[in-house]
């Protein structure tokens, strides 16, 4: 059986990758089990889908917790520890990043056992596909690791992508096949593991838990400044700027912002936490004066302005 772990952030085409590469398993004769894993956030937040493929009917459930593949396609999700990325990593899997750092920078950054691949992103840069490419080109990457023929990905991509006529949408071939040239030259086929038999399960272990108090064991659904400490602005793509020079300090930022970070200063001019906002762009929707433009988080990062 072929366990494969998508790991990407809310709006990057992690959800639909999981799909195309289970199409492609279904095509190619394969029992297929794919689903994607998300809470209610909104984009930016981290989130992954997993796919099982195996010649026999599948009697596995639920998350994947010992992937042969896990697939990262946004590398910022290395030092987010509640991403999750390194559950179930031994020497037998293997890491997929996309990502134009060294190999040795990222294993510095999640030193793990597995074996690690990075599909250089700049050689797939030029490619201006209408889905997301990082997602496109990870479940590409994943498809030819499994023995999947790239004939049969582009088939199952065009499926999922409902894509009429290929040559209106030619990006998206050209990234798969500097997918397969990049993934051929390294000549590395995946293996499928073993499947578990549900006697080989550990059992569950139950802790009993005193009855307590109606006050202590209701959630403090009315505390204030519960979620301080987890900085929500990691998950953030796209950031909203305020220009002063530009805003008329009419509030509708203020009140339209839904995770409420957007506070007022002295002079009534909106000021934006940025460890709690998540990207969502509403604020800069809401702005009669367009005096909010949005940068991309990764050129923050770079001007050192995060």
């Amino acid at each position: 059986m072929f366990r494969v772990r998508f790991h990407g952030r809310g709006g990057q085409g992690v959800k639909t990758a999981s799909r195309i590469l289970g199409t492609a398993f279904f095509l190619s004769g394969y029992e297929v089990q794919d689903a994607p894993r998300y809470g209610a956030e909104r984009r930016g937040a981290p989130m992954f889908g997993y796919v099982r493929a195996d010649f026999s009917p599948i009697l596995e459930r639920g998350v994947i917790n010992n992937p042969d593949l896990v697939v990262v396609t946004d590398e910022t999700l290395l030092k987010l520890p509640a991403a999750g990325v390194a559950v179930g990593l031994t020497a037998q899997t293997t890491l997929l990043v996309l990502t134009d750092r060294l190999a040795d920078d990222i294993r510095q950054q999640l030193p793990v056992a597995a074996q690690l691949l990075i599909l250089k992103k700049k050689v797939l840069s030029h490619c201006q596909t209408s889905f997301p490419m990082d997602s496109c080109c990870g479940s590409a990457a994943a498809a030819f690791l499994c023995g999947i023929s790239q004939e049969v990905f582009q088939q199952a991509m065009a499926m999922e992508l409902n894509i009429q006529d290929p040559g209106q949408h030619q990006p998206e071939f050209v990234a798969v096949q500097k997918v397969h040239h990049q993934i051929g030259r390294q000549r590395i086929l995946l293996n499928s593991s073993e499947k578990k038999m549900s006697a080989s399960f550990s059992p569950v272990s139950w802790i009993d838990l005193g009855f307590e108090g109606v006050e202590l064991s209701a959630p403090a659904i009315r505390g204030q400044a519960t979620s301080r400490h987890l900085k929500t602005g990691d998950w953030r793509t796209i950031r909203p700027v305020i220009d002063r020079e530009r805003c008329c300090r009419c509030r509708l930022c203020f009140t339209f912002c839904p995770d409420g970070v957007i506070a007022l200063d002295e002079e009534d001019y909106p000021v934006i936490d940025y460890d709690h906002c998540k990207g969502c762009l509403i604020c800069l929707v809401q702005c009669p004066g367009r005096a909010i433009e949005s940068e991309i988080e990764q050129t923050v990062n770079e001007v050192g302005d995060a």
